[in-house]
């Protein structure tokens, strides 16, 4: 696979779609204004600058897809033309109201229902901070002793859940539901497995996400599909690196806890990968989606599927990269004929600006991440101009 044909890369973007994406990124990688962004995000809303409408144009463009559903439709269009799919990921954040996480899950349905109506959504996805307290999640992980009125609650959120992984079953509709901090992760976990051994009798509709930056999650899986093979089951699952490494060994360290990350990013690399042939070699009893921005895992997983003969189309294995990040992947891969989706995130921009400050600090913090998308940027103009070059000579 060549992920520097930058042409098929940016097939779907203009010059000045080139140029804002440069800039942006060029902005993205100055550490320092991404560390004091949400600070200062905070003092021009409270001033009441209209910084709303310069995210909006600028780093919300780039990495979402609409503020509403029915916004979003010109953005799946357009990655549906390069046969790339669309994942709608509501991504308003920090609600913390039972009003609110009803109304979530009413989004997330539209989300399901919206999927039915197109192929060009494979599947939905949700984040279990959207539907509960972080800090209930928080103490049932701890295993601190629960009020009646918390019992209650989290029998509330459980009833959220159900309602979207039924309403994803009943529309053949498959549900990603996505990791979160370590310290709330165990409930997350509890959940999914409750959801799959529901909905996942035939096939995988019940998709949960293990973060292959802890170095408990191979065992974690390979644990699951021991549980699935007694209980007869199909295992659904994303496989990401990860978003909260930084916060996870600060708190580790802070608290005085056993770093629940990877000792380097060669052992994250390791059980990635190790993670993928897992899942090729047991491809009969597993759907995945493999979700990395990382060219050479990428290419590991396309060399199992040739290995084991999968087709390029199988409906079990699936890719997957933000929007507004990697089209060198995705764009190739989907040329290619593999099966690959773009998260799009939507919302309203201020609630959305949570979700924008990580895809920052993840694009400031992965390895050459920057860097890599300004390299290919400016090898694409360049190409360009060489082609707009050659066309004027010989028109002369």
């Amino acid at each position: 696979m060549d992920f520097n044909n930058t042409e098929v890369a940016f097939s779907g973007k203009s010059s000045n779609d080139l140029k804002k994406s440069y800039w942006l990124f060029k902005l993205i990688g100055w550490n320092w204004l991404i560390k004091i962004s949400p600070a200062l995000l905070n003092f021009f809303m409270t001033i009441r600058f209209p910084v709303t409408s310069i995210i909006k144009s600028t780093i919300y463009k780039q990495f979402c897809g609409g503020e509403t559903i029915n916004e979003c439709d010109k953005t799946i269009n357009d990655l549906g033309k390069y046969n790339v799919k669309t994942i709608l990921d509501y991504s308003a954040e920090g609600k913390e109201s039972e009003v609110d996480f009803d109304a979530n899950v009413t989004e997330t349905i539209s989300t399901i229902k919206k999927a039915k109506t197109t192929k060009l959504i494979p599947f939905s996805v949700f984040k279990t901070t959207g539907f509960a307290r972080f800090s209930l999640l928080e103490k049932i992980n701890a295993k601190e002793q629960l009020t009646q009125a918390e019992i209650e609650e989290f029998d509330r959120v459980k009833g959220r859940i159900d309602k979207m992984c039924r309403n994803a079953y009943e529309a053949g509709i498959p549900i990603f539901i996505d990791a979160e901090e370590t310290w709330i992760q165990n409930p997350i976990d509890d959940l999914a497995l409750e959801m799959m051994r529901k909905y996942n009798k035939e096939k995988a509709v019940v998709f949960n996400t293990i973060q292959l930056y802890r170095w408990d999650r191979l065992a974690y899986f390979k644990n699951l599909k021991t549980i699935a093979d007694q209980e007869n089951f199909f295992i659904g699952m994303k496989l990401v690196r990860g978003a909260y490494i930084e916060k996870e060994r600060e708190r580790a360290a802070t608290k005085g806890y056993q770093d629940p990350t990877q000792k380097d990013k060669a052992s994250t690399d390791r059980d990635f990968n190790a993670a993928l042939k897992f899942c090729v070699e047991n491809i009969n009893k597993i759907a995945f989606c493999c979700g990395t921005h990382n060219e050479a895992s990428t290419q590991f997983l396309i060399d199992l599927m040739q290995e084991y003969h999968i087709a390029l189309d199988d409906q079990r294995v699936y890719f997957a990269q933000l929007l507004g990040m990697s089209d060198h992947i995705s764009m190739n891969l989907a040329k290619s004929g593999y099966n690959v989706t773009k998260y799009v995130p939507y919302g309203p921009v201020k609630d959305v600006i949570p979700y924008l400050i990580r895809r920052a600090e993840e694009n400031t913090s992965l390895a050459g991440q920057t860097g890599r998308e300004l390299s290919l940027i400016l090898k694409e103009k360049e190409r360009r101009e060489k082609t707009e070059d050659r066309s004027r000579k010989s028109e002369d």
